[in-house]
């Protein structure tokens, strides 16, 4: 699907706008465009307590019951009962590896959509087409599909031979293209955008409602010169919505260490820079060591990508290898076999320094004891990769030169080719106040995925601290890392519009899709207050 370039609608109050199209956005737009989830009549769900519940109001949609009623009880992977409930019935008992199939049916119908607008800087997709395309996803590849289309089928018309359960982040892309158009999405996404601001409006001097102004910068293709060429150009937009989802991601910001030297050259902060440098001819096995910092999977594999060229790898993080708070120690062994690999590797192959003279106990970086990929604390079963577990970068030198310091105080130095920062990342919120600093559960940290998400409430996705009411967030935003979780939020969200709607009978709030057509035909577009 060619990327849709819908135009950005001027002098309208929109009723929804989602900020992201990824994932997060996506699912919403499909519960927002009139498909409807209904439990099955020929249907069962494994856990009889949620079937029981299910079966009390069989005639309702999913959108129109108790959602906090059928989360009680359940149990999952998530702590958040919106993604632990709709993962339940999409993907009934997966993480017993067992595929039920789900008791939902979907209906189109088209009179309960609400109009929306999704704004993405790419295609439909958001940053699986920044990832790299040959590594596995971590996830299953049925926890990646969104309602509607099975994955395994789509990926079966791809590729003949299926290897195993988990596709490529390639793939995934393309999935989510063909996602949009196969469920005729594309007039709602605006792609190449770029938003710049969203604030809070108050009501006019004619009674027209509070809402939220958006503005940005939109890429737009213009007429062809001379020589073939398209001309690309930047044209800015304003417009207003009753409603704003804030669904961006969290991959958008590298995250940093805050270390003396951070900033030279040989100092990079993403897995693309180290793939850039392999495919340049940099290293190879006579190279000095390549220093990755983090203990997350990114890290991982830039470790296995070094490892691959058998070029020698250092491994510094600040966990210890038997955190249970490691990633690495919560993945099945079976299932992540490469994964698997590289924690031996980190248990294995660490780095154990003597003791310290006493007199030596301050000395000077250039003086502190130099280290090779060779020494562990056994025979080597992985030669070329060293691990420090319990390590921080304590700075990088002009001469390539890095300083480790363990949590009791040893220092060591190491020569290295290159480093690699791979410690997570911070979503881009800089068209909100003070980067959306205010939404998050410590308003006085940055915002992040693990550390400190956008609070919400946990039923319908509400920012607990927006600046007025239909501001909403999802996704990696709120702590969802995972697709198979985000999709909650895209229920709870489309629940809660579709039950503001039916509280003003349709006739404010929010527009229905023949309503807003009509609208759309006079010269102006007011949208009645929530």
């Amino acid at each position: 699907m060619d990327r849709h370039d819908k135009e950005i609608p001027p002098g309208e109050i929109l009723p929804v706008v989602v900020i992201g199209n990824g994932p997060s956005g996506i699912c919403l737009s499909y519960l927002l465009s009139g498909y409807t989830p209904y439990l099955s009549p020929e249907a069962s769900h494994p856990n009889p307590l949620l079937h029981s519940k299910l079966g009390e109001q069989p005639h309702l949609s999913l959108l129109e019951q108790d959602l906090e009623y059928l989360c009680e009880g359940l149990e999952g992977r998530s702590s958040n009962p919106m993604a632990v409930l709709f993962d339940s019935l999409l993907l009934p008992d997966s993480d017993f590896g067992l595929d039920h199939t789900s008791p939902l049916e979907w209906r189109y119908e088209p009179e309960r959509a609400v109009p929306h607008l999704v704004l993405g800087k790419g295609p439909p997709g958001g940053a699986w087409h920044a990832m790299e395309g040959s590594m596995l996803t971590l996830s299953l590849a049925n926890w990646m599909e969104l309602p509607g289309l099975k994955l395994k089928d789509w990926m079966r018309e791809k590729r003949r031979n299926v290897r195993n359960d988990r596709a490529t982040p390639a793939e995934i892309a393309s999935y989510y293209q063909h996602y949009v158009s196969q469920m005729s999405l594309e007039q709602n996404f605006a792609c190449g955008t770029a938003v710049t601001s969203v604030t809070r409006q108050p009501g006019g001097l004619e009674g027209s409602p509070p809402c939220w102004r958006v503005t940005g910068l939109q890429r737009r293709e213009r007429e062809e010169l001379g020589d073939g060429c398209a001309v690309s150009e930047e044209v800015p937009f304003s417009f207003y919505a009753h409603n704003v989802v804030l669904a961006t991601g969290t991959h958008d910001i590298p995250a940093r260490l805050g270390v003396e030297g951070e900033s030279l050259p040989y100092v990079c902060h993403s897995f693309w820079e180290l793939e850039a440098a392999i495919s340049r001819g940099e290293l190879d096995q006579s190279s000095d060591p390549v220093l990755v910092v983090g203990a997350g999977l990114t890290a991982a594999d830039a470790v296995l990508a070094a490892h691959h060229l058998n070029t020698p790898v250092y491994h510094a993080f600040r966990r210890s290898v038997s955190d249970p708070g490691l990633i690495f120690n919560q993945l099945p062994k079976l299932l992540y076999p490469e994964y698997h690999k590289v924690h031996q590797m980190m248990t294995q192959q660490q780095y154990q320094p003597d003791p310290p003279p006493q007199e030596h106990a301050h000395s000077s970086p250039s003086s502190l004891p130099s280290p090779s990929p060779s020494t562990s604390s056994c025979p080597s079963s992985y030669p070329g990769y060293l691990s420090f577990p319990r390590y921080r970068v304590a700075a990088f030198r002009p001469d390539r030169k890095c300083v480790l310091e363990s949590d009791l105080g040893q220092r060591t130095v190491v020569q290295i080719s290159k480093a690699l920062v791979l410690i997570g990342a911070h979503p881009n919120l800089s068209f909100l106040a003070d980067n959306g600093r205010s939404l998050g559960v410590n308003p006085e940290e940055p915002i992040t995925c693990r550390r400190n998400p956008v609070e919400v409430h946990p039923f319908t996705n509400r920012v607990v601290a927006a600046d007025g009411p239909g501001l909403y967030a999802m996704g990696p935003l709120v702590g969802e890392n995972f697709v198979r979780f985000l999709k909650g939020g895209a229920l709870a969200i489309a629940s809660d519009l579709a039950k503001t709607q039916r509280e003003r009978g349709g006739q404010g709030g929010v527009l229905t899709a023949d309503r807003w057509a009509a609208a759309r035909t006079g010269a102006e577009v007011r949208v009645p207050g929530s």
